[in-house]
C-alpha cells in the first residue's frame, strides 16, 4: 500500500501602490454551534485510562480565540452499563476522566448535556496494528527528498481502516490521512511521508489509528474539503459535514464534531 502526502499551500498576496483603504467586512452572524472533539485513543502499551473531550463553540470569522463551552455534563457508558464520567478541567472546555477503561471491540455510548439540550453518539473501539519497521530512503521519488516509510502488517480476517497522522517541525499542524485495505486485505501495508523540506536531526512524530468505515468517510471528506481549491478567503465549503453525534432535545440544532475510538501505535523516529 503506497500512501504518498502532498501539501498544499495557498498564498494570497495584497499589494497597495499608493494609498491603502481600511474596508469593514459585514458578515452575517449566526447562532454558534456545539463542537464536540470526543477522540478517545488508546495508545499501545499504556493503561487508557486518562482521556479528554473538548467542548467548543463556532464563533465569529475574525474573532482569534476559539470559545469554549463550559458546565455541561459528560459520560461515556459501556455496554455493561460501566459510566465514566469526564469533569471539566476549571473553565477550559477540555473535560477530563482518569478512569476509562479501553477493550478493543467494546461499544461506548457519549453523552453531552449543554445548555438544557443532550447530545449522543455510539461508536466502538478499533484495533490497529503494531509499527513493525522504518524505512528512511534519502533519494525519494524525485531524487531531492527525504522518504519515510511506516511498515504494518494488516489483519486479513476483517475489513480495516486507517487514519495517518504526522507532526512534523516544520508544520503548524499535524498532516492527515486515511486509507483501507480494500485492495491489500492481510498484506503488509505502509504509510509513507516524502517532503523536501525533511532534514536529518528532525524527529518526526507518527500514529497510526485504527477507525470505522464511517469515521473513514468523514474525515475523507473533511480532508478533501481543507485541501481543495477555494474560491477566495471568504467562500465557503460545499457542504456542511455532519459526524455521528445526534441532538436528541432539537435534531435540527446538531452540533459539529465526531465520537469515535481508537488503538494507536505512536512511533518518534528522527531523521538520519
Amino acid at each position: 500500500m503506497k500512501k504518498i502526502i502532498t501539501y498544499i499551500i495557498l498564498v494570497i498576496s495584497l499589494t497597495f501602490i499608493s494609498c491603502e483603504e481600511v474596508v469593514d467586512v459585514d458578515l452575517n452572524s449566526s447562532e454558534p454551534k456545539l463542537v464536540i472533539d470526543a477522540s478517545i485513543k488508546w495508545e499501545k502499551g499504556t493503561s487508557g485510562n486518562e482521556q479528554t473531550i473538548r467542548l467548543t463553540t463556532t464563533g465569529d470569522y475574525f474573532n482569534n480565540a476559539v470559545p469554549v463551552a463550559n458546565g455541561a455534563t459528560i459520560t461515556v457508558t459501556d455496554s455493561n452499563n460501566t459510566v465514566y464520567n469526564f469533569v471539566e478541567d476549571g473553565l477550559t472546555g477540555n473535560y477530563k476522566c482518569t478512569n476509562f477503561n479501553p477493550i478493543i471491540n467494546e461499544t461506548y455510548t457519549l453523552s453531552v448535556v449543554y445548555n438544557g439540550q443532550t447530545y449522543t453518539a455510539t461508536d466502538k473501539l478499533y484495533a490497529v496494528p503494531t509499527i513493525t519497521t522504518i524505512e528512511q530512503d534519502l533519494n525519494g521519488i524525485t531524487g531531492n527528498e527525504i522518504e519515510l516509510k511506516f511498515n504494518f502488517q494488516d489483519n486479513g480476517a476483517e475489513e480495516n481502516f486507517y487514519m495517518e497522522e504526522y507532526k512534523v517541525p516544520f508544520r503548524p499542524f499535524p498532516l492527515l490521512g486515511v486509507f483501507n485495505d480494500k485492495f491489500t486485505n492481510g498484506n503488509e501495508m505502509f504509510s509513507l511521508i516524502i517532503d523536501e523540506d525533511l532534514e536529518a536531526g528532525q524527529n518526526i512524530n507518527f500514529t497510526l489509528h485504527g477507525i470505522s468505515e464511517r469515521y473513514h468517510n468523514y474525515m475523507n471528506i473533511l480532508i478533501g474539503i481543507s485541501g481543495g481549491l477555494s474560491n477566495g478567503p471568504f467562500s465557503t465549503p460545499p457542504a456542511t459535514v455532519r459526524g455521528n453525534i445526534i441532538n436528541q432535545t432539537n435534531s435540527s440544532n446538531y452540533p459539529l464534531g465526531y465520537f469515535r475510538l481508537s488503538e494507536v501505535d505512536v512511533r518518534n523516529y528522527v531523521v538520519q
